[in-house]
């Protein structure tokens, strides 16, 4: 399965691109972050991000989207930048007929690193050591891009929980959805 994880923003846009084959399987295929300069006008930021998005979708195509969720946040013109480009993640993403999850922060620094209040550096190190690359993807949008995508692979991993197939992040993965699902 091919997995596009978006890091949401108005001025970076984190794109994460892996290939995911079993439970712990994912390989990097494209990593990027698309910018608009603050100082131009919103629809002409959004219109330049929705391109940068596109293009990867149409060289890439992916199989699914992972989107981090928009969340609460003292600053409201974060927090509306962010919105709107996950506004324009979810149409391009229904155009094409793709699935998209949505993942708070701390489901997928949980996924990725075990812990859900783990830093942007451990986020970072654990994608670098996960993907097997030589250096942590920068900017940090575009490591959280990839974050992302694999804990969506991981979320669907084919080996059962419990199994040698799993890591210890998708066992407290699979403990937390279970103890969510009986609340």
């Amino acid at each position: 399965m091919r997995i596009l994880g978006v890091d949401p923003g108005l001025t970076r846009c984190g794109l994460g691109v892996v290939d995911a084959a079993g439970a712990r399987r994912v390989s990097l295929v494209h990593v990027s972050a698309a910018t608009s300069p603050s100082t131009a006008e919103t629809p002409a930021r959004i219109a330049r991000l929705a391109d940068a998005i596109e293009a990867v979708l149409d060289t890439h195509r992916p199989d699914a989207i992972a989107l981090e969720r928009v969340f609460a946040q003292a600053n409201v013109s974060t927090v509306m930048g962010t919105a709107q480009i996950s506004g324009v993640v979810m149409l391009l993403a229904e155009r094409r007929g793709l699935p998209v999850t949505l993942y708070t922060p701390s489901e997928v620094k949980a996924a990725v690193t075990g812990e859900g209040r783990a830093g942007k550096a451990q986020v970072g190190y654990m994608v670098t050591k996960v993907l097997g690359l030589t250096e942590m993807p920068k900017p940090a949008d575009a490591a959280d891009a990839l974050a992302i995508a694999i804990a969506h692979a991981w979320r669907g991993a084919a080996a059962p929980v419990g199994t040698g197939g799993t890591t210890a992040a998708q066992r407290l993965w699979a403990e937390a959805e279970k103890a969510a699902r009986r609340r």
